[in-house]
């Protein structure tokens, strides 16, 4: 079904899922265009970030973020354009990234607009990831938790992912010995041939913490965790004294999975005070206002240069994004989710 100029197609939550979500989960309506009124503008909805963080959105009860009520539209990270604007910053016309949500058209009066995207973007949707949340997370892990010296050993689970690719990446340029850890020897291929990571290890193949130690001859210094379960479990007899590990995710438990009844958390405690760890959970919400200015500017010269590579996974329509979302859970994207809407 066509964006149209009349109409407004949204895709709300019905229930929430116990376990893994089924596309049932989330249902597209169509309804009247929103009218803005003063203060307000109308903006219309060119791209949709699929992340992982939205499962969580989709709990009963609140978590760091408020939780979806039924009935609501889904949240997300958006790429929009203005349509009408009675707003004093804005003018028909003016891309934004915002927090629109699964729709055509939202109103807005500004305090979910995150920036105003520069008037000569070449790739308005590279800001819903290696310029926009995903990336910004990968840059404040490494720069502010993960603080690299040249020589350390790196590693990232979802190294092919919207924040894996850029992490890594930015990691080798720090002088580090990158290690990825993926799902499938093509996500790998990649990593190692086209990001540059040393190595990477596939998840799914069988004696893959055998395969990870061997990959990681001098342990692991800094670990980018946004997986968890199994993966961690590999990794965690890795770490060395002093190993950072920064945690911006945990998308094998999201959905209640990842456990087979075995209690981790004496040996994680252990490895944390035997090898005096430091671990630090964030949300990168919390740390816009004082860092996004910094990240985006030096991320964009990188980009630019060719210096880092960005790779996209697209969802064609609104439509198909609850099926997007379902594969992204599963580890089926190659890249940055995003939905062509318009």
């Amino acid at each position: 079904m066509p964006q149209s100029a009349d109409r407004n197609r949204r895709v709300t939550l019905t229930t929430y899922p116990k376990g893994e979500p089924s596309p049932d989960v989330l249902r597209l309506e169509t309804g009247a265009v929103p009218t803005p009124g003063e203060g307000q503008m109308l903006l219309r909805t060119e791209w949709l970030s699929l992340d992982p963080y939205m499962r969580v959105r989709m709990y009963e009860t609140d978590s760091y973020m408020p939780s979806v009520k039924l009935g609501e539209v889904m949240v997300g990270g958006t790429i929009s354009r203005v349509e009408i604007s009675s707003h004093p910053d804005y003018v028909k016309g003016d891309l934004v990234q915002a927090y629109s949500g699964w729709q055509d058209y939202a109103l807005s009066d500004g305090s979910d607009v995150m920036i105003k995207l520069p008037q000569d973007a070449r790739h308005p949707s590279w800001f819903l990831g290696a310029l926009g949340m995903p990336g910004f997370t990968a840059w404040y892990a490494l720069t502010h938790l993960g603080k690299p010296k040249a020589g350390e050993t790196f590693a990232v689970a979802a190294a092919t992912g919207a924040v894996g690719q850029i992490i890594g990446q930015l990691a080798k340029r720090q002088g580090c010995g990158v290690v990825g850890i993926a799902g499938g020897a093509r996500k790998c291929a990649y990593a190692t041939g086209e990001l540059g990571f040393d190595a990477c290890v596939d998840h799914h193949a069988p004696g893959f913490p055998e395969q990870l130690a061997a990959a990681c001859p001098k342990g692991i210094d800094i670990y980018m965790e946004n997986v968890g379960g199994a993966v961690l479990d590999a990794v965690r007899p890795l770490f060395n004294n002093g190993a950072r590990i920064s945690i911006c995710g945990l998308i094998a438990h999201y959905s209640g999975g990842g456990m087979d009844g075995a209690d981790r958390l004496p040996a994680m405690l252990s490895e944390t005070l035997f090898k005096r760890l430091k671990i630090e959970g964030f949300i990168i919400f919390d740390h816009y206002p004082a860092y996004y200015s910094g990240f985006v500017s030096e991320m964009t010269a990188l980009i630019d240069s060719d210096e880092i590579k960005v790779r996209e996974d697209l969802v064609g329509s609104l439509e198909a994004a609850p099926q997007g979302l379902i594969d992204l859970l599963h580890g089926g994207n190659f890249g940055k989710v995003v939905v062509k809407v318009a």
